[in-house]
């Protein structure tokens, strides 16, 4: 390890890592380059646009704000983290379905945040979706698309929770 860099210890979409970061690099830095997970993606730095949204802890977080050096001991969740193996996760598959997956650069942080919203709220309204969306950015004007993905991936955990009951 050089003088300049620290260990820092994080589970990363379930593995445990251990990496030497510089103390000003991002999560999102280290993220991409360190890591190579490139779903979370680079855009405005400055926490505006939701491109880079992970989950730390269970937390929606811009990654371009958060040093790495915070993480250690944290648990992030990438966009990599949501499918299965050869399984999409519900939401993507919706946002597949809906057509809300357009050029394809906003939605690793639209997918993050509705993860997170999903996991708080189960059964949001469109008001409700649209609010836990708020920090995510889409330049091709998605949104109708993107709103009504989470709504079906939603409906469609509902169901699956019906099935179950039965």
């Amino acid at each position: 390890m050089t003088p300049t860099h620290r260990r820092i210890d994080v589970t990363v979409n379930g593995r445990v890592r251990s990496i030497e970061v510089a103390p000003h690099h991002t999560l999102l830095e280290v993220l991409r380059d360190d890591l190579g997970l490139s779903g979370t993606k680079e855009c405005c730095l400055v926490g505006e646009c939701g491109a880079c949204t992970v989950l730390v802890d269970g937390v929606s977080v811009d990654s371009c704000l958060m040093l790495a050096v915070e993480a250690n001991g944290a648990t992030v969740m990438t966009v990599e983290g949501l499918a299965t193996g050869d399984w999409l996760h519900p939401l993507q598959q919706a946002f597949l379905d809906t057509g809300a997956a357009q050029c394809g650069f906003c939605i690793p942080g639209q997918l993050i945040s509705a993860h997170a919203l999903l996991a708080l709220n189960p059964h949001p309204t469109r008001p409700e979706v649209e609010e836990g969306l708020a920090g995510n950015l889409c330049r091709c004007a998605g949104y109708g698309q993107i709103v009504e993905a989470v709504l079906a991936a939603a409906e469609a955990d509902a169901a699956d929770a019906a099935d179950a009951r039965r």
